[in-house]
């Protein structure tokens, strides 16, 4: 069964997270094995993860629309994620080998070792690591230098009869202000009164770092590379 691969240079972020319910809902039928969603947001949008720390309200809506910012709420742990042009994610989904015992972080460092290969492409070394004051920290960021470049999640479901599928996320900082990205996640702390404050200087761009500048195509392909 051949992977699904859908890539979206420019898409709304609330519909490209319906395409990977779907996608989601097929691996669990088990009509899909594995799937691979490339894609670039179309406009500035602040994603809020669930949970009592993080509530949507009318009053940060506002705050971050006076911003340029669209906010999105969607039913996922972590802390916000500024998602802007020049941010480019990665949804991968698979049904883990029933062969192997499922471990976090083997499924986290095969992730990080795809992520690496489309780094080497362009001559970039990473290292995977926790970034203090980096936003949605965790310990399998990938960095350049010490300054976080990828940010990874990961989530398993169950499979209808049995067995887990796996759901691999990543937003890798390809060409973007980084200032401008973690401002509104600033705000957001500072409107649920979190004493955390993320910094700018934490943070790198692929571009910095290489000469060679890809179209946004250009980049969906080498990723495509990565994870073949």
């Amino acid at each position: 069964m051949k992977p699904k691969l859908l890539l979206y240079p420019s898409i709304r972020v609330a519909n490209v997270f319906e395409k990977e319910t779907e996608l989601l809902a097929q691996l669990q039928r088990g009509t899909l094995n594995e799937a691979l969603i490339l894609w670039q947001p179309d406009k500035p949008t602040l994603v809020l993860p669930s949970g009592n720390k993080w509530q949507s309200s009318e009053g940060l809506y506002q705050q971050l629309m006076q911003m340029g910012w669209q906010l999105f709420s969607r039913k996922t742990g972590g802390a916000p994620v500024p998602q802007v042009p020049g941010v480019i994610n990665v949804s991968h989904m698979y049904v883990w080998d029933e062969q192997t015992s499922y471990s976090i972080p083997k499924a986290y460092q095969d992730f990080c070792d795809k992520l690496s290969r489309f780094f080497a492409l362009y001559n970039v070394k990473v290292d995977v690591h926790a970034t203090e004051f980096s936003y949605c920290d965790g310990d399998y960021n990938l960095n350049i230098a010490g300054k976080k470049v990828v940010g990874t999640a990961q989530r398993v479901v169950l499979k209808n009869g049995g067995g887990k599928v796996v759901l691999a996320q990543a937003c890798i900082l390809i060409n973007t202000d980084i200032s401008s990205i973690i401002n509104p996640v600033n705000a957001c702390y500072e409107y649920h009164q979190q004493a955390e404050r993320v910094r700018s200087a934490v943070h790198t761009c692929l571009v910095q770092h290489t000469a060679q500048q890809d179209s946004v195509e250009g980049y969906f392909q080498s990723l495509i590379k990565a994870f073949s």
